[in-house]
């Protein structure tokens, strides 16, 4: 199959999840794209989109959360709403594209693409099947106004909340959140200690800070550092959070017991050498570290759809939260004192989310293509 994959980049999770899908297409022969939508209207438009969002989630989130349950109050199946009106902008370009590139099949992990694909559906100019996948443990506002061949629930006990807001049951399919390849595959700790260059016999911290800089983890990995016993390590990995990554390096660099790392390529290495992970719920994060199955402390959520995330992961015994950052660290502590409730969080997290997502949904993709074309 020839596939197109839309994202759009209002954090990195949903291209996160494409590019896993991307990858395991590539590895099955497929020909894959893999596009941000917003590209269409030009780069001042992707810029602006994605920066508008991201600021508003880093600096006023109280705002962020009122946008998302006014979005959940005005979100129907039977009627479309001004979100979707906006995206509809893009039908025409989109259009254009499809057919200068005959794709066979589209994904999208991005509410707005689905939009977009759903207008061109209802006016007729889309005969390709799309699919969508979910990259929250919740139904997002504005979901059920979309029309897909098939979406993508993170996990099965979700669907009664998607059947509930209107979304198809025959099109549901819980085949988990897609992550890379190399977080399915997992290292033993002395390997990933040696090739992480971390003390063999340590007990080790990981803090991950997000794509989008958002919460107080200075302030964390400033409490967890000034409760260190001599035989524990941090590892903080800040990401593209370059601001973050001169304060910490600047206060605690010369610390032995401490690494302060920009991005990096090797996120499941670090898990694997880790004990306990700190990381704020958003979905693909939480879903890495459940497939990776280690001791999870959420941080504080952007609020919204990182809130359900939160009260899913609990809910379930994937991870442990509080409110204030000393209260987290505690947690983080505890856990860390405490192998067996480890091993009891690292079961659940086993039992309850799907490992090989990316591969079962190009299994459905082709599965889809199949029938369309009656082979």
């Amino acid at each position: 199959m020839k596939i197109l994959i839309l994202s759009c980049n209002t954090g990195e999770g949903h291209n996160s999840a494409g590019k896993a899908v991307m990858e395991a297409a590539l590895l099955r022969g497929h020909e894959v794209e893999f596009m941000d939508l917003m590209l269409l209207g030009g780069k001042t438009v992707s810029h602006m989109v994605g920066g508008a969002y991201i600021s508003i989630v880093r600096h006023i989130p109280a705002f962020f959360s009122l946008l998302y349950k006014v979005g959940g109050l005005i979100s129907s199946s039977t009627r479309k709403s001004p979100v979707y009106y906006a995206n509809s902008l893009l039908a025409g370009r989109l259009d254009r594209y499809i057919k200068e590139h005959s794709f066979d099949l589209i994904l999208t992990p991005h509410l707005y693409a689905a939009e977009v694909l759903t207008c061109l559906k209802h006016r007729g100019l889309l005969s390709v099947p799309v699919i969508a996948i979910g990259t929250d443990y919740t139904c997002i506002p504005f979901w059920e106004e979309t029309d897909c061949d098939c979406y993508i629930v993170p996990q099965k006990d979700l669907l009664g909340e998607l059947i509930h807001k209107g979304l198809p049951k025959k099109r549901l399919f819980p085949l988990g959140i897609p992550v890379k390849q190399a977080f399915s595959t997992q290292k033993k700790r002395s390997l990933a200690r040696k090739f992480c260059r971390l003390p063999s016999d340590a007990h080790v911290y990981l803090v991950m800070s997000g794509s989008m800089g958002f919460g107080k983890v200075n302030l964390l990995v400033a409490e967890l550092i000034r409760k260190l016993e001599a035989d524990e390590y941090v590892v903080v990995i800040c990401g593209n959070n370059r601001r973050l990554r001169q304060i910490l390096q600047t206060t605690f660099g010369k610390n032995p017991q401490v690494r302060i790392l920009g991005f990096t390529d090797h996120v499941p290495a670090y898990m694997d050498a880790s004990d306990v992970i700190f990381s704020k719920p958003g979905g693909l994060t939480s879903t890495e570290a459940a497939v990776r199955q280690i001791a999870l402390v959420h941080t504080s959520p952007i609020p919204g759809c990182e809130t359900k995330n939160l009260a899913f992961f609990t809910s379930h015994g994937m991870s442990v939260t509080a409110r204030t950052v000393h209260g987290q660290v505690t947690l983080g502590r505890r856990l860390m004192k405490n192998e067996d409730a480890r091993i009891e969080m690292q079961k659940q997290q086993n039992h309850c989310i799907p490992h090989d997502s990316a591969v079962e949904i190009c299994r459905l993709a082709e599965k889809l293509y199949a029938q369309r074309n009656h082979l």
